[in-house]
């Protein structure tokens, strides 16, 4: 291939990623994690990335109802516990829908609460806390009880107040406020 070639063959694929639109400035800038099939960027706080993954619909949909939205935009920071629509449906059928009426906004705001830890803790902290403690690290929530985590293998988990388990499923989404690890079940207080 002569240089005039490879030039015109750099011109083009230089090109087709400029107008595919697929890649902005903000995705070269920032390393993201994908999350329910969108990008979690790290500028973005944790409600404005929250609204996009397709995984997170009914926790976000709680989050409005018992008006934590605003306090998940500020400046935080915060560590969010994130359970996946999934989770969510491993609960009693109808508890969803039980937790989101207003007349139930204080219980739904202390499971909330629950998921929160305030400070934003990467998983190698968390690690890093689980074996100082010889296989558990207490933390306290927003919602002022603790979560133990514990490890297993290459994973991580937290057990709930009830004895619940859940396993982080993905780690260390970082947000401009805090950081998300997604888990994959809803923990009680």
């Amino acid at each position: 291939m002569n240089t005039q070639s490879k030039i015109t063959v750099l011109a083009m694929v230089v090109l087709s990623f400029a107008f595919s639109g697929k890649v902005t400035a903000q995705t070269m800038k920032e390393k993201t994690v994908m999350v329910g099939g969108a990008a979690m960027y790290p500028s973005r706080n944790i409600i404005e990335n929250a609204v996009n993954s397709k995984d997170h619909k009914t926790l976000v949909a709680a989050v409005k109802a018992a008006g934590l939205a605003e306090t998940l935009q500020g400046a935080g920071p915060f560590t969010v516990l994130a359970p996946t629509d999934a989770a969510f449906a491993k609960l009693p059928k109808g508890t969803v829908e039980s937790l989101v009426k207003p007349e139930n906004k204080a219980m739904l705001t202390s499971i909330l609460t629950y998921h929160v830890l305030p400070g934003k803790y990467s998983a190698k902290e968390i690690w890093a806390a689980v074996k100082a403690g010889n296989g558990k690290s207490m933390m306290k929530t927003v919602q002022g009880e603790d979560l133990t985590f514990w490890t297993k293998g290459k994973d991580l988990y937290i057990k709930d107040a009830k004895g619940n388990s859940a396993k982080v499923t993905i780690a260390d989404v970082n947000q401009s406020n805090g950081v998300i690890h997604v888990i994959d079940t809803v923990l009680m207080p």
